[in-house]
C-alpha cells in the first residue's frame, strides 16, 4: 500500500527519508537501558516543566517558548549530545518536532532518530493528549515538577 510506514526492522527501527529512522517509545527506552543511544527531548523548556520530562533524559529544544523560536544553540548542544558518535533519539510532544530535529542533527552529521508518538501522544476525541500513545501513555519512566 502507497504511503503504509514501513514495518520495523529487527532492531524496531523503522525507515526514514533524512534522518536515521523511526522507533517507538517502548524501543526508544529499550535502547537507552542498554546504553545504545541518548535520549534527547527536543521540547521547550516550558514543556518539560509544565508537562513533565524523562529522568536523565538531554534537553536541547528545537524551538523555544515564547513565540516558538529556533533554539540559536541547538546545533552546539546536539554535537555535543553526540559526541563520539552516539546515536541520539529525539522525542518532543507528539513527534513532529522531533522529526525536524532529527533531519538538523543528520544534517551535522550526526545519528538522529525520531521517537514515534512523543511524549505526549495523539490528541483524542476531545482534544486531549495522554490517552493515545506516547511515552507516558507506555507507561514508561517520567516524572513532573
Amino acid at each position: 500500500m502507497a504511503g503504509a510506514p514501513l514495518a520495523p526492522d529487527e532492531h524496531g527501527v523503522r525507515a526514514a527519508v533524512g534522518y536515521a529512522g523511526d522507533m517507538s517509545p517502548a524501543t526508544a527506552w529499550a535502547w537507552v537501558q542498554a546504553g545504545r543511544a541518548a535520549l534527547v527531548d527536543v521540547r521547550t523548556d516550558a514543556e518539560r516543566e509544565w508537562v513533565g520530562f524523562v529522568p536523565g533524559a538531554l534537553a536541547v529544544a528545537w524551538k523555544q517558548w515564547p513565540g516558538m523560536a529556533l533554539n540559536p544553540d541547538f546545533d552546539a548542544q546536539m554535537r555535543a549530545a553526540g559526541q563520539g558518535g552516539r546515536p541520539l533519539l529525539l522525542i518532543c510532544r507528539s513527534g513532529v518536532r522531533s522529526i525536524a530535529a532529527a533531519r538538523r542533527a543528520t544534517e551535522l552529521g550526526l545519528t538522529a532518530y525520531n521517537v514515534t508518538e512523543g511524549f505526549e501522544g495523539d490528541p483524542d476525541q476531545h482534544a486531549q493528549r495522554g490517552h493515545l500513545g506516547g511515552w507516558r501513555h507506555a507507561g514508561l519512566p517520567w516524572r513532573q515538577n
